[in-house]
């Protein structure tokens, strides 16, 4: 394998490995000037395997230093998801002298002609800001007599209850647990019968706070990943409920199922612990790839990455209140606009062609539609492209990516993904384009749609267009790499 080949698709702006297999983000924690990110990894090979805690640090959330492996496999299993928090007020007894951070994951013991899968939860603590960690001699500190999944932990400190509150992933429910001391957990609720999606085993959950855009209201959200059932046109995704904690039960306030991202590649993602008061946001990162084709993306030493850090926020949409994300705003600082776009009018005979060819690229437009349709077509090279459009007349925004390059490694990867709107004759849409990846946050935030591309080159040109009359970009730009940006 050459030097040329391991880099052909690896990404400038997105975590991924040195080397071999990386799937969900774990452990997310900001201490001590550091944002920290565990992962699911198996150094040994380019495919999913006995799972490992691999660890990144950064000081801004897009240069990533990758460090030692965190967690290694022992006689409980493998390690799987989990969570990372700050011992602030030492509950554990593990930090006598001053605060540290205790890791809270699932040992994974597969299943054999022996003995059935098991899961239990564990911990780790570490007193060098996560350089080295030690296991608790009492693991596990938490199992259960009969259920087989019985995973990914995601645990907080509730300043109102002052209990840490865990949420587990039990097979198509989310378990909830309390602890005075990450030590010993109680039982207090299950949720998730008769509502949501169940196309396939319910995994990664994750539950906070957020206060509703322009208002005082807060409500509770509960993030929960869905496994791929080998069935659907969407592979593995997540959904969200919007509703109300009172230390013990999680209630949704709607049937509806909430979509947290309508692409294909937004899987298994939580939010950091312990993001300091004075900054308030809450950060979210997801794992870029599906189940359905995960083990065989055509990249060469390793394999999948991560998406862009969001920040999430609530807004009231159409009378719902629903999840919306942004870029963290720590990514502008990589860019320099060389493009401004003001009132410029699309004509279906007058297409407007941008030069980029650069590594990476955002892109902005804010977008007057008076088109049966439009879109933006992504010229990674002459050969392969990749399409976003609007169809004013069936309210759908389309993402395309039949011809974006190698797609040939899963039937699935060549279908369309789709998002239906509501009737506007206005769009915005912001556009992050890596080296195998496009994110595209539509509306403020009010929808992403994130999706894997593999061609030869990122962005040579972009190209807007419309059919059946006009669409005028009121405002927009195009953003390449900072001359200062050191990915």
């Amino acid at each position: 394998m050459t030097k040329q080949e391991i880099l052909q698709y690896r990404p400038s702006l997105h975590f991924t490995t040195k080397k071999n297999w990386l799937n969900d983000p774990n452990g997310l924690v900001y201490f001590k000037g550091e944002y920290h990110l565990f992962y699911q990894h198996n150094p040994n090979e380019n495919i999913w395997g006995p799972m490992h805690w691999g660890h990144a640090v950064s000081k801004d959330l897009i240069a990533w230093e990758e460090l030692e492996i965190a967690l290694y496999p022992d006689e409980h299993g493998t390690i799987f998801s989990g969570s990372t928090v700050v011992d602030w007020n030492n509950t554990t007894g593990f930090f006598p002298d001053e605060p540290g951070l205790v890791a809270i994951f699932t040992h994974h013991q597969e299943a054999s002609a022996e003995i059935v899968q098991k899961q239990t939860q564990s911990l780790a603590y570490s007193k060098d800001n996560g350089r080295t960690w030690v296991k608790y001699e009492g693991n596990p500190v938490l199992s259960h007599a009969s259920k087989s999944d019985f995973r990914d932990p995601k645990v907080f400190y509730d300043e109102k209850t002052e209990k840490w509150i865990m949420s587990l992933a039990t097979s198509q429910t989310i378990s909830f647990y309390s602890s005075l001391n990450l030590i010993d957990w109680e039982f207090e609720s299950e949720f998730g019968d008769n509502v949501g999606s169940h196309d396939g085993v319910w995994e990664c959950p994750d539950l906070f706070k957020l206060k509703a855009e322009d208002t005082e209201e807060e409500k509770w959200i509960l993030i929960v990943s869905i496994g791929d059932n080998g069935i659907s046109n969407m592979g593995s995704r997540t959904q969200y409920f919007v509703g109300a904690f009172n230390g013990s039960v999680f209630t949704s306030e709607h049937d509806d199922i909430r979509w947290l991202d309508y692409g294909r590649d937004n899987y298994a993602g939580v939010s950091f612990s312990d993001i300091p008061e004075e900054d308030g946001r809450r950060i979210y990162l997801g794992w870029m790839s599906n189940w359905r084709y995960a083990n065989v993306v055509p990249t060469d030493g390793w394999r999948n990455q991560m998406t862009i850090p969001r920040e999430l926020r609530l807004r009231n949409i159409e009378g719902k209140y629903k999840v919306i994300q942004y870029p963290v705003e720590e990514l502008t600082s990589y860019f320099e606009r060389t493009v401004d776009i003001q009132n410029y009018e699309v004509e279906p005979s007058n297409p407007k062609r941008i030069e980029v060819n650069e590594r990476y690229v955002d892109l902005f437009l804010d977008i007057k539609n008076d088109a049966d349709q439009f879109g933006v077509t992504l010229n990674h090279t002459t050969a392969h492209t990749t399409t976003i459009e609007y169809d004013a007349l069936n309210h759908v925004i389309l993402l395309n990516r039949r011809n974006s390059g190698n797609v040939e490694f899963s039937d699935m990867f060549s279908t369309d993904q789709e998002l239906k709107m509501s009737e506007r004759n206005h769009v915005q849409l912001r556009v992050i384009i890596d080296k195998c990846s496009i994110e595209i946050f539509i509306d403020d935030g009010a929808y992403a749609i994130t999706s894997l591309v593999y061609p030869d080159e990122t962005c040579e040109s972009i190209t807007l267009y419309s059919k059946g009359g006009n669409m005028t970009v009121k405002n927009g730009y195009v953003a390449i790499p900072a001359k200062n940006a050191t990915l």
